[in-house]
């Protein structure tokens, strides 16, 4: 039986500038990510922060890249979750998402977002 233990960061808010419009480059935008990783524990007991991803690296990782602007939402996601397996080897699942709150699109309400699940083996 594969017993994985997941760590989330949830609801983590940033300014940043991705987007294709020179307004999003210009001025930015407010965005959420999401983050969960997923491992299998070397031991019953997790009690050493050296056996586990540390929360606080996977959030300085997330904060380091949101200062990196991107053109498409896909291409932050899909490059944060390769980083992350870089980082952390261990890590067998890693979902993450990341929510525009403000889209330029003319009478357009609500947020986008993009989810990107990646499984290693």
């Amino acid at each position: 039986m594969e017993k994985l233990l997941t760590i989330s960061l949830n609801n983590l808010r940033f300014h940043a500038y991705h987007g294709l419009f020179p307004e999003e480059k210009k001025i930015g935008n407010e965005f959420y990510v999401q983050l969960s990783v997923s491992y299998m524990p070397e031991k019953i007991i997790v009690e050493d922060i050296n056996h586990t991803p540390d929360y606080g690296k996977l959030y300085q990782l997330i904060s380091e890249e949101m200062k990196k602007p991107r053109a498409l939402l896909e291409t932050f996601v899909m490059e944060v979750a390769e980083l992350v397996h870089e980082t952390f080897p261990i890590v067998k699942e890693i979902e993450i998402s990341i929510e525009k709150l403000t889209v330029p699109i003319v009478q357009f309400e609500g947020s986008s977002s993009v989810k990107y699940r990646s499984v290693y083996h």
